[in-house]
């Protein structure tokens, strides 16, 4: 198993027990006919999944003791699986995705806020908020904000997530900047005019 790497986050061991963080306080909704905690967006930060149309049900860490809440799941690229990321790292494997590591032990100075799969399905990125990079698996760094970022300098807002892009990522940033890390060419961003509603995602087109 390939090692990950650590850029920009500055990661020291820690015991597993430990939690980093919640976006968004708490509170319980009824799913299914139990009671499941959401944030009041409507996430659910234990990681029920729930099934429509001919979408497959692989598992779910409803159940688990989870250090960190669930921020996410994102489909292998064939479809027939699925990841969950927790906002410590910790990476939950169902149905053809394949755990690689993850960040889980790791006491990071910001939360992880997305997991990108690589296009070979054997890799991911883990992206944190201050745009620190890990890699797993075949995944390859291409580099991370924290490295190219003057000393002293910071985002002016949180990273929010990230996409696979040409050979490499992309990440957003909650005022609608775009950090490219690939060879592809970068097309523009709304960093220097944000928008009045923050923005939560990013979609590469091709």
């Amino acid at each position: 198993m390939k090692r990950s790497r650590e850029h920009g986050a500055h990661a020291r061991n820690l015991a597993p027990s430990r939690s980093h963080g919640t976006p968004e306080a708490s509170r319980n909704r009824r799913l299914g006919g139990a009671e499941i905690p959401t944030t009041p967006s409507g996430l659910c930060l234990v990681g029920r999944v729930l099934t429509f149309g001919d979408a497959r049900y692989y598992g779910d860490t409803l159940g688990l003791r989870l250090n960190g809440p669930i921020l996410g799941s994102v489909a292998t690229p064939t479809g027939l699986g699925y990841y969950m990321v927790a906002s410590d790292g910790g990476v939950f494997t169902f149905g053809d995705a394949t755990f690689h590591g993850s960040t889980g032990s790791m006491r990071l100075n910001q939360p992880v806020r997305g997991l990108v799969p690589t296009a070979d399905n054997a890799g991911y990125w883990l992206i944190a908020a201050d745009g620190g990079v890990f890699s797993f698996g075949t995944a390859v760094f291409h580099g991370s904000i924290p490295g190219v970022l003057a000393p002293g300098s910071r985002l002016n807002k949180p990273v929010i997530g990230g996409v696979r892009y040409g050979d490499g990522y992309l990440m957003v940033a909650s005022d609608g900047g775009i950090f490219d890390f690939s060879s592809q060419p970068f097309l523009g961003s709304l960093g220097g005019n944000p928008p009045a509603n923050p923005i939560v995602a990013v979609a590469p087109l091709g």
